[in-house]
C-alpha cells in the first residue's frame, strides 16, 4: 500500500494552492488527486476577479495575500497568470447602500488598502461605458484586479511539482478508511488504497459527496452560474476597472477588449452533480437566455452601449454555494485529520491564495494561523447539509452575495431547523424569531402587528423600544429568557476531574454544586471557548457554552481526550431545555413554587441544585448573563413546557414579562460581559481580554496554554479589550468600526449597542498599545470611533456602567 503524509483531493484552484503551500512550508510526501484533469471543474470557467476587500478583518487578510502571491508565483514558476491590477468600483444607488460602503471602506482602511469614496464624475471618467446618473456615489478600491483562472491553476501546479508534490489526474476518490474517529487512508475508484496522515477535501462541486463518504457533513449546493461575453468594444480604458452594481446584482469586467457580465440572481437554478458522469471534465451547461434576460435588461441600463453591441459568448457553469455565503474551511468535527476547503461562493480564484496558505498552515500546525471561526466548518449544524435545507436556502444564499448586508439581517429560507419545546409558547406570546446556529430564538416580543417585523436599517432600529421595554421590566420585576440552545456537554468518569483541569483555565476541582466560569485555551494561550462548568458529583460535570460553538466545543474536548483517560463525553443539548428566570423578584416568584430554600445563604451565587418547580424535577443554577438576580432552569424536554407555564402563570403577580435575545445582548454589554466569537477568540489571551479572574496558573494541574500565558506576561500586555461609552447620539453601533487614539487607528470595535437600563451607547474594542504609551495609559488616552465616515468621542469605562459591584445578581 502506498503511503503519503498529506492527500489533497481536488485539482482545482483551491486544491492546487493548498498542495503548493503545503510543500512551500516544508511538508513532505504530498499527493494531489484529481478525478479528471486539473482545473476542469469550476476553476476553468471562473470570471477571474481579484477583490481583496471583504466584510471582516481576517477574511480581508486572507484575500489580500493574493496581491503579493500572484506576481511572486509567476516569477517563481515562469508561468504567466494574467494577473494585473485594474482598480474596481462598488456602486451605490441609494443612501443605505452608500452607508454600507462607508462601513466597508473602514475595513479597507484598517487593512491598509487604498480605498476612496468617489463621485459619479470620477466613476464616469474611469469607466466611460457606465451610466452613472442614478448613483449616489461609489467606493473605489485601487488594489482590485483580475487574473486568468486556468493559467493561475497551471502556475500553482508547476510550483507544487517543483517543490515535490505528486499530482495524479484521472484518479477518482471513492471512499475513506476511518477508524476510531480518524481518517487513515483514501480509497480510489479502482480499489487502490493510499495510506495517509491527513486528508483535505478541496473537491468543489463534489466536496459534499466526498464528505458523506467519510461521515462528514459539508453544506454545499451547486447552482448554474451564468455570464455573458460581449463582442469587442472600442476604446475601453487600459487597464479597465471592473464594477460591482450591487443593487442589480451585476459584476462587469473587461477581458481582451470585451466585457464579461455576470449576476448573482435571486432565482438561481440548482444543479445536481449526479446529473453528469464523474469523468466529464470542463463542464459547460446549456445556454439559458430566458433565465439571463433580467440581467441583460439591467446591464443595458447600466451600460447603454450594449444595446448596439452583440453578445459573443454565453457561459453557464456550476458553482458551489454555502448556506451563509461564506466558504467552508477547517478540520471536520466528526473525523480527526479530515480537513475541508470548499464552497467558495464564486470567489474561489481570489480566495485561493489565502485559503491555500491558511489550510496548509492549519494542517501542519493543528490550528489556523488566524481566527477563522466565521468560515470554520464547525459553525454549521449537520442539518444544514441535508438536501431539503440546501434546496430551500441556496437561492437566497446566492442573492446574498450582492444583497444589502443589513445589521441583524435574518435569512427567510431554511428556517425552523431546530425549535425548543418552548417555541409554540413563545409564538403565542408574540415572539419575533431569529435563527442562530440553526435554532429559532425570540429576538424580542411584539405587542402588536407594528412591532412584529424586523425593519432593516443602518439607522435607529425598530426593535429598540421593544428591547428597552423588556430590559426595564427585567430591571424592575422579573423576565423569562429562552436559553435552550445553549450547548450542554456532560463529562463523566473517574478521570473527568483531571481531564477538565487540563483543558480548563480555572480550578474546577470544587465541591459538588459549584458553578465555575472558565475558559479553554489553545497552546498559544488564545481563547477557544468560554463556558461554565458545574460539578454535579465527584466524577461528573456539566459544561455549558454558546449554541454556536456546539460542534466546535465537542470536537475540541474529544481531540484533547487521551486514550488512557476514563471519561465519557455526552452532548445533552437535544435532551435538556433551559430558560432563565431573571430580575429582582425572581426569588419571590420561584420560592412560591419550590420547597428548596432560595435565600442567599442557602442558595449562593454560582451554585446549582436539584429542586422541583411545581410537580416537576429541575436543576436550577444561580448565574446570570444579564446582571440581575436570577436562575437558569434546566428541565427535560418532556417537562419544560409545563415548567415554563407554571412559572409564567405564577409570575403574573410579580410583573413577569418575556424577553428576547436583543434585550439580553444589551444587558450583557452594560455588565461588561464578553461574547465569544465577537469580543474574544482564538487570537486573544485572557489577560488581553481582562479575564484574569478565570485563570488559575497555580492549580495542581497545568492547563493547555498555561506556559504561553506565562511567557505572555513576561513580555507585557500589548493589546487590551476595553469597554467604551460612545458619545454618538444613538448612532447604530455594530462591530469592526475603527478606534482612533490621538487621531491614529489603534484597534477596532468587537461589539456594540445601546444599554437600555443605563441609556448609554456602549462598545467593546480591542486596542493596541503603542511604544510611547504606558500600560496604565490605556484608559486615560483620548479615543474616537469612526461610524460610516463620521468620528465620535469615546470614554473608556474602568468598570461596567450597570451595577459595577455585582450586588444585584449576587443579592
Amino acid at each position: 500500500m502506498e503511503s503519503f503524509q498529506h492527500v489533497v483531493i481536488g485539482g482545482g484552484v483551491i486544491g492546487l494552492s493548498t498542495a503548493y503551500h503545503l510543500a512551500k512550508f516544508g511538508a513532505q510526501e504530498v499527493l494531489l488527486l484529481e478525478q479528471n484533469e486539473l482545473a476542469s471543474g469550476t476553476s476553468w470557467h471562473a470570471a477571474g476577479i481579484v477583490g481583496p476587500l471583504r466584510a471582516t478583518k481576517n477574511l480581508t487578510q486572507l484575500a489580500q495575500y493574493a496581491l503579493s502571491l500572484f506576481p511572486e508565483l509567476e516569477q517563481e514558476t515562469g508561468q504567466h497568470t494574467g494577473y494585473r491590477r485594474t482598480g474596481g468600483f462598488w456602486l451605490a444607488e441609494d443612501e443605505q447602500r452608500l452607508t454600507e460602503l462607508k462601513r466597508i471602506k473602514a475595513m479597507g482602511d484598517m487593512s491598509g488598502l487604498d480605498t476612496r469614496l468617489v463621485c459619479n464624475d470620477e466613476v464616469k471618467a474611469r469607466l466611460p461605458v457606465l451610466e452613472v446618473s442614478d448613483l449616489r456615489g461609489a467606493l473605489w478600491v485601487e488594489e482590485d484586479g483580475q487574473v486568468n483562472p486556468y493559467d493561475l491553476c497551471m502556475a500553482y501546479a508547476k510550483g507544487a511539482r517543483a517543490r515535490g508534490v505528486e499530482i495524479r489526474e484521472h484518479s477518482r476518490v471513492d471512499g475513506f478508511g476511518v477508524t476510531s474517529g480518524a481518517v487513515h487512508d483514501v480509497v480510489l475508484a479502482d480499489g487502490q488504497r493510499i495510506r495517509c496522515a491527513a486528508v483535505i477535501n478541496c473537491a468543489g462541486l463534489w466536496a459534499r459527496h466526498l464528505g458523506e463518504l467519510a461521515g462528514v457533513s459539508i453544506p454545499l449546493q451547486a447552482v448554474e452560474h451564468m455570464y455573458a461575453v460581449t463582442e469587442p468594444i472600442a476604446d475601453l480604458p487600459r487597464p479597465c476597472p471592473f464594477a460591482r452594481d450591487m443593487k442589480n446584482a451585476l459584476y462587469i469586467k473587461e477581458d481582451a477588449g470585451r466585457l464579461v457580465i455576470g449576476t448573482f440572481e435571486s432565482n438561481a437554478l440548482l444543479w445536481d452533480w449526479r446529473s453528469v458522469p464523474a469523468d466529464r471534465s470542463f463542464l459547460q451547461l446549456p445556454e439559458n437566455w430566458d433565465h439571463l434576460e433580467p440581467m441583460l435588461q439591467a446591464v443595458q441600463r447600466r451600460v447603454p452601449c450594449l444595446a448596439q453591441i452583440g453578445l459573443q459568448h454565453f457561459m453557464n457553469g456550476p458553482e458551489s454555494f454555502t448556506p451563509d455565503t461564506k466558504q467552508v474551511m477547517g478540520q471536520a468535527p466528526e473525523v480527526k485529520n479530515y480537513f475541508v476547503a470548499a464552497g467558495m461562493n464564486s470567489l474561489g480564484i481570489m480566495s485561493s491564495a489565502g485559503v491555500g496558505k491558511a489550510m496548509a498552515e492549519w494542517m501542519l500546525a493543528g490550528k489556523p494561523p488566524i481566527d477563522l471561526w466565521e468560515v470554520d466548518i464547525a459553525r454549521f449544524d449537520p442539518m444544514c447539509s441535508t438536501s431539503g435545507f440546501l434546496r430551500s436556502r441556496t437561492q437566497e444564499a446566492v442573492a446574498n452575495q450582492m444583497d444589502m448586508h443589513w445589521p441583524f439581517k435574518q435569512f427567510k429560507t431554511g428556517r425552523n431547523l431546530r425549535q425548543s419545546p418552548l417555541y409554540p409558547l413563545h409564538q403565542e406570546l408574540g415572539a419575533v424569531f431569529g435563527s442562530a446556529a440553526g435554532w429559532e430564538r425570540p429576538l424580542w416580543f411584539a405587542r402588536n402587528s407594528d412591532e412584529a417585523e424586523l425593519v432593516n436599517s443602518y439607522a435607529e432600529q425598530n426593535w429598540w423600544p421593544c428591547a428597552e421595554r423588556e430590559a426595564r421590566n427585567l430591571q424592575q420585576n422579573v423576565a423569562l429568557f429562552e436559553l435552550s440552545p445553549f450547548t450542554k456537554i456532560l463529562a463523566e468518569g473517574e478521570d473527568a476531574t483531571a481531564f477538565l483541569q487540563r483543558v480548563a483555565t480555572a480550578d474546577i476541582d470544587v465541591v459538588p454544586g459549584r458553578v465555575v466560569y472558565t475558559l479553554m485555551l489553545n497552546p498559544a494561550g488564545g481563547i477557544e471557548s468560554e463556558l461554565t462548568v458545574t460539578r454535579l458529583t465527584e466524577n461528573s460535570y456539566l459544561m455549558v457554552s454558546a449554541s454556536a460553538t456546539r460542534r466546535k466545543d465537542m470536537a475540541w474536548l474529544c481531540r484533547h481526550l487521551a486514550p488512557h483517560e476514563s471519561v465519557t463525553l455526552t452532548d445533552r443539548t437535544d435532551e435538556q431545555s433551559v430558560f432563565g428566570v431573571m430580575g429582582p423578584r425572581a426569588r419571590e416568584l420561584l420560592q412560591n413554587l419550590t420547597s428548596a430554600r432560595l435565600e442567599k445563604d442557602s442558595f449562593p451565587f454560582a451554585t446549582s441544585q436539584r429542586m422541583e418547580i411545581g410537580a416537576y424535577p429541575v436543576r436550577a443554577s444561580r448565574v446570570s448573563f444579564v446582571g440581575e438576580l436570577g436562575w437558569e432552569i434546566y428541565a427535560d424536554h418532556s417537562d419544560v413546557k409545563k415548567v415554563y407555564q407554571v412559572v409564567a402563570e405564577a409570575g403574573r403577580r410579580y410583573g413577569l414579562g418575556h424577553a428576547g435575545l436583543f434585550c439580553m445582548d444589551a444587558c450583557r454589554l452594560e455588565k461588561g460581559f464578553h461574547h465569544w466569537g465577537h469580543d474574544i477568540g482564538p487570537e486573544d489571551t485572557p489577560f488581553e481580554a481582562g479575564l484574569d479572574f478565570a485563570v488559575d496558573c497555580d492549580k495542581p494541574v497545568s492547563f493547555i496554554g498555561r506556559d504561553a500565558l506565562l511567557r505572555h506576561l513576561e513580555h507585557g500586555v500589548r493589546r487590551r479589550l476595553l469597554l467604551f461609552q460612545v458619545h454618538a447620539d444613538d448612532r447604530l453601533l455594530l462591530h469592526d468600526e475603527p478606534i482612533l487614539r490621538e487621531g491614529k487607528c489603534v484597534g477596532r470595535t468587537t461589539s456594540g449597542g445601546i444599554g437600555f437600563r443605563t441609556g448609554l451607547s456602549l462598545s467593546f474594542g480591542m486596542v493596541s498599545r503603542s511604544d510611547d504609551l504606558a500600560c496604565d495609559d490605556f484608559q486615560t488616552a483620548h479615543y474616537e470611533i469612526e461610524l460610516a465616515g463620521d468620528r465620535f468621542p469615546m470614554t473608556v469605562l474602568a468598570k461596567s456602567p450597570y451595577d459595577p459591584k455585582g450586588s444585584r445578581m449576587r443579592a
